[in-house]
């Protein structure tokens, strides 16, 4: 079996981190931004030479590493993630899934292995959405390329267009290609995957609480945001009397501390029920508001379960409240056999890997669709991410790049 190497894994994951380190200790490299390309030309430009290897860039601005199979035109083994981050996010989310793939290149090429499949690490372009909305952008347009028509004209916050800064990131690849003399592939998108398998930190205390090294994500569970809007009429706050005020912050309150009871008697701990913004009009202290708005952020793995919070909410007796749906995705469930892959994998190398569900959108849910996957997680300290505290301990990080490895080796050699 192929040996991955975790002083290097670390140094690497290390080194991207520089690619927008922050005085904070936090990593601020937003999607296709000036440090983001930087960072992409340091990721191919360590393979573009190498015999062997060849890099792209498809349409969606995703970079596209291959190392080649005995077999060219054999569908490719696809790993990878994100170098995306939040506006000031971790060092490891996203980055573990690509620096994963790239040092098991390493690890093959130190083993002297050659694959009957073409292997490709991938780093999706805007998986965070915190730039450009909606998130899993470059994923999203891979398995359905029709849909970058519509990503094209989304603006950030400066107005710069998705499509200003893909048609940017494309040049900037184009330019380093022909000044390193970079091997270079035709990078279509939906171009045929055997199997996709990323791996990513959990972003959550699952895995620490229970000292476990790998978790093996079996499904990405549903979710469905909710804007509630609340009616009720303007009235000044010193000379209005309770019984004569139609109170659209107080109904609101109402209607927020009922979800909130829901989500607490049901007993159902694989429930999540969030609230995540509040605004109200005239938000001025000495009136009585007109309108509330606020966001319902709703996950679960069960359909049925889902259901009921959505009749529920809708049945809440209140004059003035309406709801719009602002999406609504249903669990994704990974590919059995590469799951138990995965598993067996774990416990090839002595690891009894945890079975799991992600709480949190990956590139996975997209590919799911289009090609068999499947994801692992490697521990996250405390659970935190999306933050400067961000941290996996390098063993754990070891570990989980050593089962990718296995099972993405097994893949690769597979006869068709």
């Amino acid at each position: 079996m192929t040996t991955i190497s975790e002083q290097r894994l670390v140094q690497h994951l290390t080194a991207l981190a520089g690619f927008g380190g922050s005085v904070e200790g936090g990593v601020a490299r937003q999607c296709l931004t000036p440090v983001d390309l930087e960072a992409r030309r340091w990721l191919a430009a360590r393979f573009a030479t190498r015999p062997g290897y060849a890099v792209g860039m498809d349409a969606a601005a995703n970079l596209r590493i291959r190392r080649w199979g005995a077999v060219a035109d054999a569908p490719v083994v696809m790993t990878g993630s994100h170098a995306d981050t939040q506006p000031l996010g971790g060092w490891l989310d996203g980055a573990f899934g690509v620096i994963a793939g790239l040092e098991i290149f390493e690890a093959l090429d130190q083993a002297q292995v050659r694959t009957r499949h073409t292997i490709e690490v991938v780093a999706w372009t805007n998986e965070e959405g915190s730039r450009f909305a909606p998130g899993l952008m470059g994923s999203q347009s891979y398995v359905q390329p029709e849909v970058l028509a519509r990503y094209l004209p989304v603006c950030d916050a400066q107005g710069i267009r998705f499509e200003q800064a893909r048609d940017a990131a494309l040049a900037d690849f184009q330019q380093a290609a022909a000044d390193g003399r970079w091997q270079c592939f035709a990078a279509e998108l939906a171009q045929p995957v055997q199997a996709y398998i990323e791996a990513h930190i959990e972003q959550g205390p699952i895995l620490e609480r229970e000292q476990r090294s790998v978790g093996v994500v079996h499904a990405i569970q549903g979710v469905r945001w909710y804007q509630v809007t609340v009616n009720g009429r303007c009235a000044h706050a010193g000379t209005t009397p309770l019984a004569d005020r139609d109170d659209a912050q107080a109904k609101a309150v109402a209607l927020a501390n009922a979800v909130y009871a829901y989500a607490r008697d049901s007993g159902d701990e694989a429930l999540r029920v969030t609230i995540g913004r509040w605004s109200c009009a005239p938000d001025a202290i000495n009136t009585i508001a007109d309108q509330v708005r606020f966001t319902i952020d709703l996950r679960h793995p069960d359909a049925l379960a889902m259901a009921a919070f959505d009749d529920f909410l809708r049945a809440h007796p209140a004059a003035g409240i309406t709801l719009e749906c602002l999406q609504d995705k249903p669990t994704t469930a990974f590919t059995p056999a590469l799951v138990q892959l995965l598993v067996d994998a774990a416990q090839q190398r002595g690891i009894v890997a945890r079975s799991m569900v992600s709480g949190a959108f990956h590139d996975a849910m997209p590919l799911a669709r289009f090609a068999p996957s499947a994801m692992l997680f490697a521990p996250s300290i405390r659970g935190i991410s999306h933050h400067p505290a961000e941290n996996t301990a390098a063993a754990d990080l070891s570990a989980c790049t050593q089962v990718l490895a296995d099972a993405l080796l097994r893949l690769a050699i597979v006869q068709a």
